[in-house]
Formats: C-alpha cells, sequence, structure tokens
C-alpha cells in the first residue's frame, strides 16, 4: 500500500507529470486500484442558487460584475426551489448537491441563514451537501457544519506565484486561511484548481505542492479545463489538450492517492474516449448535469451512457465520511458574531484583466 507524503517537492512533481505517458497511467492506475474501487465514481451537481454580479477580478470567471460576458444574474434561490432541484439531481444519479453562489466572501444575515437551511434541507433528503460561498471564517464554518454540510469547496486555483497573474483582489493566504477554518470542523475539503489559463507546468506542479502538502490532504481535488469565456481577460486561451488533462489527473492521483480527484469544467470537449483515459488515470468524481454554474456540461443522460459503456457506477452517499448530524437553528451553539473578517485586496494591477473590464462598455 502506497503511503501518503506531504512533503513533496516542485521538482519530484514536475517530474512525475512528464514521465513517459504509458509509465505515468501505469503508476496513476496502480496507485488508484490500491486505494478506490476504479469502477465506482461519486456523481456530484452543480447548483448556482446566487448567480452573478461577484466583485472579484478573476480572470477566467464570466460571474464577475466587471466583465461583459452576457452572464443574467439571479437573487439568492429559495430553499422549496434548491430542495426541488436537489430531488432531481437525486433520481439522476448524484450522490450530491453542490451549492454556488457568486459572493466575495460569506456574511452574517438572512442571506446566510437562507443557505444554512438549503444545507439542512438536503442533508434530510441523504444527499452528500457541499457549498462554495467564497471567503468564510471559523465561526462561519462551525454554523454550516451544525446545518449538516458534508463539504467546503475552495478552490487554489493555480500556484501561489501565478495566482498574482489571475486575480488581484484577493490573495493566496486568504485560501489558505478558509480551508484552515473548514478543518476546525468536521467538514471535508474540496480544494483544486483550473489549467489552461496560460500558466507552466511549473504552476501546475505548484498547485499540487499546496495542496498535497496539507495535512489532511483534500477529500476532493477537481481538475478543471479553462472554459474560455467572450468577455472574459482568457477569452483567447487555447483549449486544453485532452493529454494534458489526462497528465493532471494522473498526476494528482499519485501525489494525493486517497483524494478523490474530480474531472470537472471542459468536460465538454473531452470525447468518451478521453474522459476514460481520465478515469483510467485516477480520476473517480464528475459534475453531472447541463451547466457548471454558467458553463456549458455534458447533459446526464449522455454520462449515464457513458458509464454504462465503461462500466461504471455512481457512488453511494456517505461512502467515504459518515452523514453528518443536522442541528436545527433553534438549537445551535454557534450564533452570528456579525464580523467583519479583513480579507486580503492585494490591489496590484493585471493588465489583461483591466483591458477586460473595459471593453464592451
Amino acid at each position: 500500500m502506497s503511503i501518503t507524503k506531504h512533503n513533496w517537492t516542485k521538482e519530484e512533481i514536475i517530474a512525475i507529470y512528464n514521465k513517459p505517458m504509458m509509465d505515468l497511467l501505469y503508476e496513476a492506475a496502480s496507485i488508484h486500484r490500491e486505494h478506490h474501487d476504479p469502477n465506482v465514481v461519486q456523481v456530484s451537481t452543480l447548483l448556482s442558487i446566487k448567480t452573478g454580479g461577484c466583485p472579484e477580478d478573476c480572470g477566467y470567471c464570466p460571474q464577475a460584475a466587471r466583465y461583459h460576458t452576457g452572464v443574467e444574474g439571479n437573487e439568492l434561490m429559495s430553499v422549496n426551489q434548491v430542495k426541488a432541484q436537489a430531488l432531481r439531481a437525486k433520481e439522476s444519479g448524484s450522490s450530491r448537491v453542490c451549492m454556488g453562489a457568486a459572493w466575495r466572501n460569506v456574511k452574517d444575515g438572512p442571506e446566510f441563514d437562507q443557505v444554512l437551511e438549503m444545507v439542512r434541507t438536503i442533508n434530510k433528503l441523504d444527499m452528500e451537501v457541499c457549498c462554495t460561498l467564497g471567503m468564510l471564517t471559523e465561526n462561519q464554518a462551525h454554523r454550516l457544519a451544525e446545518a449538516g454540510l458534508y463539504a467546503y469547496n475552495h478552490n487554489l486555483d493555480t500556484s501561489e506565484e501565478y495566482y498574482k497573474e489571475v486575480i488581484s483582489t484577493r490573495g493566496f493566504e486568504d485560501r489558505l486561511e478558509t480551508i484552515d477554518n473548514v478543518r476546525k470542523t468536521n467538514v471535508t475539503v474540496c480544494s483544486g484548481g483550473i489549467i489552461g489559463m496560460g500558466e507552466r507546468i511549473e504552476d501546475r506542479a505548484g498547485m499540487l505542492v499546496a495542496l498535497s502538502t496539507l495535512n489532511p490532504q483534500p477529500e476532493s481535488v477537481p481538475i478543471n479545463a479553462l472554459v474560455a469565456v467572450e468577455g472574459t481577460p482568457m477569452e483567447e486561451e487555447k483549449p486544453v489538450e485532452i493529454w494534458e488533462m489526462i497528465r493532471m489527473v494522473a498526476t494528482t492521483r499519485i501525489v494525493m492517492p486517497e483524494t478523490q480527484v474530480r474531472l470537472s469544467a471542459g468536460r465538454t470537449n473531452m470525447s468518451r474516449e478521453g474522459q476514460a483515459m481520465c478515469f483510467f488515470a485516477g480520476a473517480n468524481s464528475i459534475f453531472a448535469g447541463d451547466k457548471l454554474l454558467t458553463t456549458p456540461n455534458p447533459d446526464v443522460n449522455e454520462d449515464m451512457k457513458m458509464f454504462e459503456m465503461l462500466g461504471l457506477i455512481p457512488q453511494k452517499p456517505f461512502t467515504k465520511v459518515s452523514q453528518p448530524k443536522t442541528v436545527e437553528a433553534e438549537d445551535s451553539q454557534f450564533a452570528p458574531l456579525d464580523e467583519k473578517p479583513k480579507w486580503s485586496r492585494p490591489g496590484h494591477v493585471i493588465e489583461r484583466n483591466v483591458e477586460a473590464s473595459i471593453k464592451g462598455k
């Protein structure tokens, strides 16, 4: 049995990434089979509960208010709307619902209370609940945990060095602090990144260093291929080659053997054969549904046909970690503190982000 290592260096990870493809695939598939059933894939549904209007300047994101992408914003969904969507997701084979809100950070108040009620509602449907809501404090993490949250997603996006070329409105350390706040609860961590943003292989390795040296390592690591959206600063980036995606998945599996590696954004550009190679290389989780927040995703029926063709079985909920208990709002031990944390605003200028914000006005 391979041992989980927490002191990977960038040089070691680059060497793995650059191995001859057949050697890389063999090593990754062997490690995958040691720790996971290779025929079981966890299926999540990603639901945008509040779309658009985000104040951040992430260069890849069509939901940033400053860019002109045609994304129609909406107010926070109701609990009943979310419940209906969760039931549909469950019927289609998903074991997890991940709710995303286009916020910079969580703020105590009626909207967060509403999200907590969504978490309680979905957990009572015997589904895993994940949220991605931006930065959050330790107290807010505890409130989510009490409600029955299974996982919190907070992607590092890329290496600490390249992060400064993608985002100027928050710092890399804010991501790590939020993950640390989640780790003070029983909520699992979901954190990964995006390839195809103009970064180098060294940056891909740097991101994996940051994730793999966390102890414990994230329970889930999404690997996204950039979906270049018109109006964003990265609209001209070339699509990621499938071989790059396979190499990234395989390297992630070797470096983080017990983690669930999620094949995330960009699957619409991948053939079934390419996705099959990713599963062989160690991917064992996908997002299902026709949209990932605002970008296209394969139809769930097409995914189920692919599963049938490959002999893959959707993972049952709470296979890796037992179902959290839900504490009702009136019994909560963690009251809202109306905190005003000082999340960083680095303030440096990213020229292409500035140009994209001006373009189209």
